[in-house]
């Protein structure tokens, strides 16, 4: 899980390389479990709330300029 000191050390550039990052691992997360199963379920969770606090990040930076 992304600590919050992590994320506001990261640059907007690192911020969506790292969306993006998350994006895929969760997109080969689901055509994993509909082929064979997963046996960690629960980290469908961690990446949609890591991909989360880093888009708000994004946007509360974006609101304060």
């Amino acid at each position: 899980m992304l600590k919050a000191k992590d994320i506001k050390k990261m640059d907007d550039a690192g911020l969506d390389r790292k969306v993006s990052d998350i994006r895929v691992e969760l997109w080969g997360l689901k055509m994993q479990m509909s082929t064979s199963g997963i046996e960690k379920p629960h980290v469908f969770k961690l990446a949609k709330k890591n991909i989360a606090r880093l888009l708000t990040e994004k946007s509360s930076r974006k609101a304060g300029k």
